[in-house]
């Protein structure tokens, strides 16, 4: 393709579902990266797909994604290693228990199947569990996926529909209309979205995108020993110590029988090298839910940066200053579970459609001051 109408740049789960959303909307699309689809923050995430309602706005974008996943997933699920295990979101204490009560009649309200666990009944549910919890929301409709291959996969749609990709091609300067390769070759586009993750400020200084930092572990083979997603009521929630380090268990069940265990984040941390410490802390976050966790064996760890924003929500839609650009970034831990609602925003705005939510609360020009 010589003469693409968009240039996509940034072939991870986000920027690949941009481009094949606007390539099915009649735009005839490049898909741009500096290695190949999936290779950044998309290969270091946990892949989980999971209605979080810390706000009603990424509820919205959730929801509007989970229900594009669901048809995705009917074609195409046995391709990306999807599991339906449903999330127990678990509460240790009468507080969390309360708040676990909330978060349940809201999913509730919008649809989204999830019931609440009282201690005993959360313990039927996942014997994995340390007895003596409060209780619990279990969210059946959850789900886990392996989201390199849904990057390929859709990299591949793209080219099917008639879209073209480059990788391996490093972007050096954005502009309008046009990017530059560090190759020193320039493309045209009528439109450029940007869509590089921790790399936006490099190529757009004025979007306040920067890396939150989390390490992964997984372990070997034990089928059948998870039943569900476990999650900690306090992801997402719990407050950074001194060390500006904040842990809550996160472990999935993967297909392979494997256990993947996050999370944390860190601010201000610009390496990516494993600390044996931060992964200790992780550890012993996840066996204080899963006590047998302690016996099993690690196979391997890793780190990621998540792309954040200032005020936790992501960036979709037209650049404030730079006219024909626009931004699909910054989702931090829910890049994988709202690809595909970001993607319908995105190509809407772009066409000039009415977006099925309201996008205002993700427009980049939120972050702009006279």
């Amino acid at each position: 393709m010589t003469s693409p109408d968009v240039i996509v740049v940034g072939a991870g789960i986000v920027g690949a579902a941009c481009a094949v959303a606007l390539q099915a909307r009649g735009r005839n699309v490049l898909l741009l990266d500096r290695s190949h689809p999936g290779a950044g923050t998309t290969a270091a995430g946990m892949g989980h797909l999971v209605a979080l309602d810390e706000s009603d706005d990424e509820l919205d974008l959730c929801l509007l994604s989970l229900r594009h996943w669901d048809r995705y997933l009917a074609e195409h699920g046995k391709d990306v290693d999807h599991a339906r295990c449903g999330t127990l979101w678990v509460a240790e204490d009468e507080e969390q228990l309360a708040n676990a009560a909330s978060r349940a009649e809201r999913l509730a309200r919008r649809g989204w199947q999830a019931e609440l666990l009282s201690g005993a009944l959360l313990a039927e549910a996942e014997p994995a569990l340390r007895p003596g919890l409060a209780g619990g929301v279990r969210v059946l409709a959850d789900s886990v996926v392996y989201p390199p291959a849904v990057a390929r996969d859709l990299a591949k749609r793209l080219t099917a529909l008639g879209g073209a990709t480059l990788f391996d091609a490093a972007v050096g300067a954005i502009g309008t209309g046009f990017v530059q390769l560090h190759s020193g070759r320039r493309i045209e586009a009528h439109d450029v979205v940007v869509a590089s993750g921790c790399a936006v400020p490099a190529l757009l200084p004025a979007m306040p995108v920067f890396p939150r930092k989390g390490h992964l572990a997984i372990t070997d083979r034990y089928p059948g020993r998870l039943r569900h997603q476990v999650v900690s009521m306090g992801y997402g929630q719990t407050a950074a110590g001194a060390d500006g380090l904040a842990v809550a268990a996160n472990v999935q069940p993967r297909p392979t029988g494997q256990w993947l265990v996050g999370s944390c984040r860190q601010d201000g941390i610009a390496d990516t090298h494993v600390d044996p410490r931060v992964l200790g802390a992780l550890l012993r976050s996840a066996i204080a839910l899963l006590p047998c966790l302690a016996q099993m064996r690690i196979v391997r760890s890793w780190t990621g940066m998540r792309p954040a924003t200032p005020d936790g929500r992501p960036l979709i839609g037209r650049h404030p200053g730079l006219p024909r650009t626009w931004l699909a970034a910054g989702h931090e831990g829910l890049g994988v579970t709202t690809a595909f609602g970001t993607a319908e925003i995105l190509a809407d705005l772009v066409c000039g459609h009415r977006p099925p939510i309201d996008p205002i609360p993700y427009s980049p020009a939120r972050f702009c001051h006279d």
